[in-house]
């Protein structure tokens, strides 16, 4: 079974970042697991880890409905990041939201690798990772 390094999830949801945190123990993929509960503290921490490659995740389960800094907004900032990062950082959009422009979006945008529906199971986790190692 593969293995990523760092995996990054960036949602508000205590529930989901509790059950989140209990599937990627079971699917046994990363390493290490960052969270954060707002796109704000998640883009402060990438400018903050510029400098140091290797305290960046290699993956980001990334959710839209959030406060402070949402997942689009975030996304907005990371982009601006990308030229800086010294490495590629896949992004996985796991939303509750079946809102088709929320797909057409995603879809248009090259830094994020596919839109998953909530809830994220165990082997779906396995599959992102074996696709990106």
């Amino acid at each position: 079974m593969k293995k990523i390094n760092t995996l990054c999830v960036i949602d508000d949801d205590d529930i989901y970042t509790f059950t989140i945190k209990r599937i990627i123990a079971k699917a046994e993929v990363a390493e290490k697991t960052i969270f954060f509960h707002n796109g704000q503290v998640a883009i402060d921490f990438f400018y903050n880890c510029l400098e140091v490659i290797g305290n960046l995740p290699d993956m980001i389960l990334l959710d839209l409905n959030m406060p402070v800094l949402d997942g689009w907004q975030f996304l907005d900032e990371f982009i601006k990041l990308v030229p800086r990062l010294g490495k590629k950082i896949l992004i996985y959009i796991v939303s509750s939201s079946i809102d088709e422009d929320d797909f057409k979006r995603a879809k248009q945008m090259e830094q994020v690798s596919d839109f998953i529906v909530k809830p994220l199971n165990a082997n779906d986790l396995r599959n992102i990772v074996d696709q990106w190692a």
